[in-house]
C-alpha cells in the first residue's frame, strides 16, 4: 500500500465498523495522513471502488483497539470533510430487539435514538454556535438510492446508540423493545450528527449479528459471536457498499443543514 503526504480527494467515504477493517484489495489504495484540530492524525485509505475514488476509515482501527466510548469521531469526520467527502456510508454491527430484523439481515436505518454520555458531539461549541436540525438523521435521498441499488436490504429501523462497550441486560432489551427500538448499536452517535454538521449525508448499513441480550443464556451475545457473524457477512456487505457507491450521482448535493460559512469556519480551524 502506498503512503502519501499529498492530498488526494474523494467525495464518498466508508467508515468500517466491527469486522470491516479493510475495504480494498491487498496492496490497493493510498494512505493519507490527515492532521486534525483535535490532536489526532487520522489515517484515511483512498482507493477505487464502484468506479470512483472512495475514502475508507476503520472506525475501531485495523486491530479493533479503540472501544466505542473512546472513539474520536470529531477527528474522523473533520478529516473526511477536509478531503471533500459529501456522502458517508457508515457500517455498523447491531443487535436486534425487533423479530422482523433477523440475524444475518442487513438493514438501512432511518431513525436514531441517543443514549450515550461524555462524547464530544458537536463542532460548534466555541466561538461559532449552530443548532443542527436532526429530525431525519440519515439522508432520505441516500436511503432511497441504496434500496434501489440493493433491493435485498431491509428498509427502515430505529437504532438506539448505547454507551458500550458492554452489551445490554435482558431488562434493558425488554424496555427498548417496548419503546419501539429496533436495533442496538454503540457507535453511530455522534458520528452521524457530526457528519451532518459539516454537510455530509450519511447512510447506515447495519448488519444484524445477534438478538441483543437474548431470551436465554445460550442466546446472549458475546464479542466472539459478533465477530464471527461479521466475518461471514463481509462479502455481502462489501458488495452492497460497492453497488451503493456506484449509484451515487457525480453531482450529488448533500443537505445543507448548517450554513456554509459556519462549516467553513470549522474546516479552517488551525491544526494543533
Amino acid at each position: 500500500m502506498a503512503h502519501t503526504l499529498t492530498r488526494v480527494t474523494a467525495d464518498v467515504a466508508v467508515i468500517g465498523g466491527s469486522g470491516l477493517y479493510t475495504l480494498f484489495a491487498d496492496g490497493d489504495g493510498v494512505e493519507e495522513y490527515v492532521a486534525t484540530p483535535y490532536g489526532v492524525t487520522v489515517t484515511v485509505t483512498i482507493g477505487r471502488l464502484g468506479g470512483r475514488l472512495v475514502a475508507f476509515v476503520p472506525r475501531h482501527g485495523t486491530d479493533h483497539s479503540v472501544p466505542p466510548h473512546r472513539l474520536d469521531a470529531r477527528a474522523t469526520i473533520w478529516a473526511l470533510a477536509s478531503l471533500g467527502v459529501r456522502v458517508l456510508i457508515s457500517t455498523a454491527a447491531v443487535g436486534s430487539v425487533n423479530p422482523g430484523h433477523v440475524v444475518g439481515a442487513m438493514v438501512v436505518a432511518d431513525q436514531l435514538v441517543e443514549r450515550t454520555h461524555g462524547r464530544a458531539d458537536t463542532f460548534f461549541d466555541g466561538r461559532v454556535v449552530r443548532h443542527l436540525p436532526f429530525s431525519d438523521p440519515f439522508s432520505p435521498a441516500l436511503r432511497e438510492l441504496a434500496l434501489r441499488a440493493c433491493p435485498e436490504l431491509n428498509d427502515g429501523a430505529t437504532v438506539l446508540v448505547i454507551q458500550g462497550p458492554r452489551f445490554s441486560t435482558r431488562a434493558e432489551s425488554r424496555i427498548n423493545r417496548a419503546l419501539g427500538i429496533d436495533l442496538i448499536n454503540m457507535t453511530l452517535y455522534p458520528e452521524v450528527a457530526l457528519a451532518a454538521e459539516l454537510g455530509i449525508d450519511t447512510i447506515a448499513l447495519c448488519v444484524v449479528t445477534d438478538v441483543d441480550s437474548g431470551e436465554t443464556e445460550a442466546e446472549a451475545v458475546t464479542a466472539e459471536v459478533v465477530f464471527a457473524r461479521l466475518d461471514d457477512a463481509r462479502p455481502v456487505l462489501i458488495s452492497s457498499i460497492e453497488r451503493i457507491v456506484a449509484a451515487v450521482p457525480g453531482d450529488y448535493a448533500p443537505r445543507a443543514l448548517i450554513d456554509v460559512d459556519a462549516v467553513a469556519s470549522v474546516l479552517e480551524t488551525s491544526v494543533r
